[in-house]
């Protein structure tokens, strides 16, 4: 199996075809964004009220009351893995030309794939794990007890400790990493959920990949960035006339748009996230070459 390495201008195609999709296919994409998001909020529905709690009583969280919510989290948060992989499917199916819809996102529970892409969860964690412990020893172990003084601090009400050093190495080392990471888990979720390959294999993809697509990856996030800025811009252009409108006619009216307005964005961000992770898939190790992009470079 080949992994391809693609020209820097690919990232601004991974972009745009991301955008393309959820152009081409509405239906199930922001319907299966729906679901998925309601997925990915019940971890805080169920913690937050203990923190709300918390913090109207007075009195912080103990540790071992915060690691079972952190704990307790991380569970949830394995159980939507599956339905990450289930919307990638959907994508796939849909730009093939099959049927496709939103409930889609949840055959691995169906198919009885469920249990492999959780591992495959629990393995990307661990992952996470390391890498931020790179980092963090990297940059110095100083960041570390800083961070631990400055939550006892926000816990007992007292003044922030100083800003430890290599500080700003770290943050350049975290923005280096989570440019990587964008491309490792694109290309590691789209070979297990769409190669079904096994969770280390995947893995060992993802990471191949990402190294190799370091320049179309940084493309692809400044293009991101820059997108985002005038998509603000217009929304809150929208959100300003609205509020005019609301004040002329009634605040009400702005509650009945702006609030659709809100969801219908935030929707269309996870739909075209997960067209980006597919294409960026496809265009690395996908059987296929989308047409219209650069030619891949021999790996």
């Amino acid at each position: 199996m080949t992994i391809r390495s693609k020209r820097p201008l690919a990232g601004f195609g991974w972009l745009t075809q991301g955008i393309g999709v959820s152009y081409r296919h509405p239906k199930p994409l922001l319907g299966g964004a729906a679901f998925l998001v309601l997925a990915c909020l019940l971890p805080s529905l169920i913690t937050m009220p203990m923190q709300f709690h918390a913090i109207s009583a007075g009195t912080p969280l103990s540790p071992a009351t915060f690691g079972w919510i952190m704990a307790g989290s991380m569970l949830l948060s394995l159980l939507t893995v599956p339905l990450y992989a289930g919307y990638l499917q959907m994508v796939d199916a849909a730009e093939r030309g099959l049927p496709a819809h939103a409930g889609d996102i949840f055959k691995p529970y169906r198919q009885g794939e469920a249990w492999r892409l959780v591992g495959y969860g629990l393995a990307m964690i661990v992952v996470y794990v390391a890498m931020f412990g790179i980092v963090i020893a990297a940059a110095g172990g100083g960041i570390a007890s800083w961070y631990m003084q400055a939550l006892s601090a926000q816990a007992n009400h007292l003044p922030p400790p100083a800003l430890p050093s290599g500080l700003g190495i770290a943050v350049v080392l975290f923005m280096v990493l989570g440019l990587l990471m964008m491309g490792f888990y694109a290309i590691s979720l789209g070979q297990i959920a769409l190669r079904r390959r096994n969770v280390f294999g995947a893995i060992g993809d993802g990471m191949i990949g990402a190294l190799k697509n370091v320049l179309p990856l940084l493309v692809f996030a400044l293009s991101a960035a820059l997108a985002w800025v005038v998509v603000a811009i217009a929304f809150l252009i929208v959100a300003a006339l609205l509020s005019l409108l609301g004040a002329l006619i009634s605040p009400w009216v702005v509650l009945v748009v702006i609030v659709p307005l809100y969801i219908a964005l935030f929707l269309m961000v996870f739909a075209v996230m997960f067209g980006v992770m597919y294409y960026l898939w496809r265009d690395v190790c996908g059987d296929d070459i989308a047409t219209g992009m650069d030619p891949a470079i021999a790996a």
